[in-house]
């Protein structure tokens, strides 16, 4: 799951410069409340109208995802099968049970095992675990992009891209950079 480390001494071949990655961040679009567990409850009207808009937004971007990491509440699975569609092409995609309902330290723990070959991961998930994940690993941020996305709360079918250095193993607070969020109503 990880790239090879030195173990010290001196080095004969070249030096490796860490990986840049990227982290997106996709809050599920508007569900609806019907009758059935909360695991369950599928889009509502607004969400089957915001989660291809979300993707046609992620496809602008140029961002080819070499994973996608989805949830899999009824909800993140709707909103991922309707934003992908927009995408130039599907990234292999894992439906991750431990993505609903996580923590913060949960989150963290997921990317902390995803592999050194993923270079741009797009992960579906809930609030607050998505806003309080995008806040925690942004050190830095672009512009206004921080405050603005606080002060919104991370509205469902919204989406935040963190920039980092280094491995998955390395991610903790602090390590990257909010270059892009974005809401559908905003």
């Amino acid at each position: 799951m990880s790239v090879a480390t030195s173990s010290g001494g001196s080095s004969s071949g070249p030096s490796v410069s860490p990986e840049a990655r990227r982290l997106v961040l996709l809050r599920h679009a508007k569900a609806d409340w019907p009758d059935v567990s909360d695991h369950e409850r599928p889009l509502a009207e607004r969400g089957r109208k915001d989660a291809p808009v979300a993707g046609r937004r992620l496809a602008d971007a140029g961002i080819a995802f070499d994973l996608a990491l989805c949830s899999t509440a009824a909800r993140t699975r709707e909103t991922w099968k309707l934003a992908v569609g927009e995408l130039s092409s599907r990234p292999k995609t894992v439906y991750e049970e431990r993505l609903y309902e996580a923590s913060l330290g949960e989150l963290i723990a997921v990317l902390n095992e995803v592999s050194d070959e993923v270079k741009d991961l797009l992960l579906i998930g809930h609030n607050p675990g998505m806003h309080a994940l995008a806040d925690a690993l942004s050190g830095e941020a672009e512009g206004d992009l921080l405050p603005r996305m606080n002060r919104s709360g991370f509205p469902t079918a919204a989406f935040a891209v963190v920039h980092f250095t280094g491995s998955w193993k390395s991610v903790e607070h602090g390590i990257g950079t909010l270059t892009d969020f974005w809401t559908p109503h905003g």
